[in-house]
């Protein structure tokens, strides 16, 4: 999509709210602004409606049970609350939390937290180059003292889609609970709960077109009784998560998760066309790059591209504001530190800090796509110069 005079490519950080989505939410926002949780009078009955409606397309976008899917404001916090929750509830005697060396942040962070807080241990799978799990180094980390794995469904830097019922089915064996932050997958793969054979799964609306601070929590149904809430106050969402729930928010979640059912087979199609479109571009005007993660098992609109002997940050800095991307670089204070993930996957420091994610979406053209790689390429020609 095109704002103003930016080429947006950074769908994985964001996708912009889907008019349809919108048009269903502004009447939450107006006439229909009930607390969902008044149970007195008809505006509140109106809301709690929606809100359940909402739930149930939810639920449907992953094969759960209306009653397993708790709405939060967002994957971070169900993340969060997945590794409170069972490392608070944990009477087995483990003590060992296994997460994959490219968790997101919020699942990293949260995990050596509440680790600490609780006598656990966190122990790193690492990845191959192609940013998949190392099967034999996480077998061999498995072990009856294992209270709880979690591995992301797809990675948000590099697209790489993991096997999630291979891994999930290992843990299994050794009685260890499973929880999948699928934040970046309902684009990139069919997530259906029961054929995953996962214990806990995080969404996030805004990755979907949907609105940003609304996401949720699935609890497979046989775990709900005793597992503790994260926030506490008016018991709302069956103990489970207390707070009043944003009607417009959950409605345009339930709406984007709709749409998304129906199209996404399309708009696999669409981006992988778009994906590769751009790599061809970049071949057929000379830039010498190459493509970070798995080539193929990754997520059709995801493009993590080292620009040998490019500095990353001042490319995409001559780039604005004519195209949106990201680096996976972060500042923590005052120094520029590379990516973790890329740093996992064995890029060196001088390939990691030439790497851009370029991110393709619903809204992307043809057009939009050889219009930016062709300012890529003038702008680096400028930077060799």
């Amino acid at each position: 999509m095109r704002v103003s005079e930016s080429i947006y490519l950074d769908y994985q950080a964001t996708t912009p709210v889907d008019g349809r989505v919108f048009e269903v939410m502004q009447p939450y926002f107006a006439e229909s602004f009930g607390n969902p949780h008044s149970t007195n009078h008809l505006l509140g009955w109106r809301s709690l409606q929606a809100v359940d409606d909402a739930r149930r397309k939810v639920a449907d976008l992953i094969g759960a049970l209306d009653d397993e899917v708790f709405f939060t404001s967002g994957a971070t916090e169900a993340n969060n609350h997945v590794m409170f929750g069972v490392m608070s509830a944990s009477d087995s005697g483990r003590q060992k939390v296994l997460i994959s060396s490219i968790e997101h942040k919020c699942v990293k962070e949260a995990a050596y937290q509440f680790a600490s807080h609780f006598g656990c241990r966190v122990e790193e799978i690492p990845v191959l180059r192609s940013g998949l799990i190392d099967l034999a180094a996480y077998e061999e980390m498995l072990s009856d003292d294992v209270l709880l794995v979690s591995i992301m469904a797809v990675n948000n830097e590099i697209g790489s889609v993991q096997d999630i019922p291979t891994l999930a089915g290992m843990a299994r064996r050794v009685g260890a609970l499973f929880h999948c932050d699928a934040a970046q997958a309902p684009e990139a793969i069919d997530v259906d709960v029961v054929a995953m054979d996962v214990d806990f799964l995080s969404l996030s609306s805004h990755k979907i077109y949907g609105p940003k601070g609304i996401g949720c929590l699935y609890v497979e149904a046989s775990l709900i009784e005793g597992f503790p809430a994260f926030i506490y106050g008016g018991g709302q969402q069956g103990g489970m998560r207390a707070g009043t729930l944003p009607t417009p928010l959950c409605v345009g979640f339930g709406e984007a998760a709709s749409i998304l059912s129906g199209e996404r087979k399309a708009n696999r199609g669409e981006l992988k066309a778009l994906s590769d479109l751009f790599l061809q571009k970049l071949d057929s005007l000379g830039v010498l790059f190459s493509l970070n993660g798995e080539a193929t098992q990754r997520h059709p609109g995801n493009l993590n591209i080292c620009f040998h002997g490019v500095n990353a940050d001042s490319l995409l800095n001559t780039l604005q504001p004519l195209v949106c991307a990201s680096t996976g670089s972060a500042c923590n204070s005052g120094f520029i530190e590379s990516s973790y993930v890329l740093r996992a996957i064995g890029l060196s420091p001088e390939e990691a800090s030439s790497s851009i994610r370029f991110s393709v979406g619903r809204f992307s053209t043809s057009e939009q796509v050889t219009e930016a790689v062709e300012l890529i390429a003038k702008k680096i020609a400028e930077l060799s110069n």
